[in-house]
């Protein structure tokens, strides 16, 4: 989450990366009619790229990649991935297709009550449905605090663009304490939204958001992003209450060394239904891995991101006791 970081490519088995966009003009193909109110590609040199989701399009072998941004122009990033047929004979390329940009503040909450800004909204993470619609969370309206975040006072909101609308909107009844990571569900009927300030997942309907449907509270951390790896659904994020860094997030909100303090972490798989949560690995605290925001499964292996580190990490996913060891 800094100017330049931009996006990765990163090869799981050779545990390397490499700059993804380049900002060069062959990777550049805006499609103007799609997303008219975009000004201009992202520049590599400043690209601050901070959530990421990846859905597969109709084409075959094509992948539209959304990313949240961070800058100049606050605003939801859209690529195109090709991978060819033959994955193993070369790389996937990835081309810049346009973006939408974050409303501002007063245009967004107009009649809601929140305060007037004519500062951009900025997004924490983003989601895409597979007709092109786009929602993505504001942890703070305009007028809130960082404080009322993590007292579990409502903060933010989920908002909404739709393909040959002018910008996003706020979804009525998506207000949580600090909105944070969305996902879709499988049958794109329903959504699902973090609240870090409450460490729950909330589930809306895509037809009627002014009620959740249901809610769950994670085991012992603060869920931050949320994603399918296939078809199971992952949180991460850092633990709760640490005691090495003083307790709760909230205890030491005003201590700007206790507040930075690198936490132990989770990742946790949720039944999205049953609103149940098996937790899969778990840490103590580690400096070159503080605040984990993302867990992803590939294999036996969970990569995961930090909001603050420099790189991403990895590690074998514990394996389950045999009956033999249980005796």
């Amino acid at each position: 989450m800094k100017e330049g970081a931009g996006i990765k490519l990163v090869d799981t088995t050779a545990k390397t990366a490499r700059l993804f966009y380049t900002g060069q003009p062959a990777q550049q193909r805006p499609d103007k009619k799609m997303y008219p109110n975009c000004p201009a590609p992202p520049d590599a040199k400043t690209f601050n790229a901070h959530g990421l989701y990846l859905r597969r399009a109709p084409e075959a072998g094509l992948y539209r990649l959304y990313t949240v941004t961070h800058g100049a122009l606050e605003s939801i990033q859209v690529f195109s991935i090709e991978v060819k047929s033959d994955a193993k004979a070369a790389e996937p390329t990835l081309t810049w297709t346009g973006c939408v940009p974050m409303p501002e503040g007063s245009k967004a909450y107009a009649n809601l009550g929140a305060q007037a800004t004519a500062k951009q909204l900025a997004a924490n993470s983003v989601a895409a449905f597979s007709d092109g619609t786009i929602i993505a969370t504001i942890p703070q309206r305009p007028g809130t605090t960082n404080l009322q975040r993590l007292r579990g006072e409502p903060t933010g909101d989920v908002v909404e663009w739709k393909p040959g609308t002018d910008s996003f909107r706020v979804l009525p009844g998506t207000q949580a304490a600090g909105n944070n990571g969305i996902e879709i569900s499988l049958d794109e009927k329903e959504f699902y939204v973090v609240s870090f300030g409450t460490h729950t997942i909330i589930a809306f309907s895509r037809q009627d958001t002014r009620k959740p449907l249901r809610q769950s509270q994670a085991p012992g951390f603060n869920p931050d992003n949320l994603r399918w790896s296939g078809n199971r659904l992952i949180a991460a994020g850092p633990m709760y209450d640490e005691p090495a860094c003083g307790g709760t997030r909230l205890a030491v909100v005003d201590n700007p060394v206790l507040t930075a303090c690198h936490r132990g972490f989770m990742v946790a798989q949720l039944d999205p239904q049953k609103m149940a949560w098996t937790i899969l690995a778990y840490a103590e605290p580690n400096p070159a891995v503080s605040v984990v925001a993302t867990g992803v499964i590939m294999g036996d292996t969970v990569w995961i991101g930090s909001a603050s580190a420099d790189a991403i990490a990895y590690r074998t996913l514990p394996r389950p006791p045999t009956s033999a060891s249980r005796q």
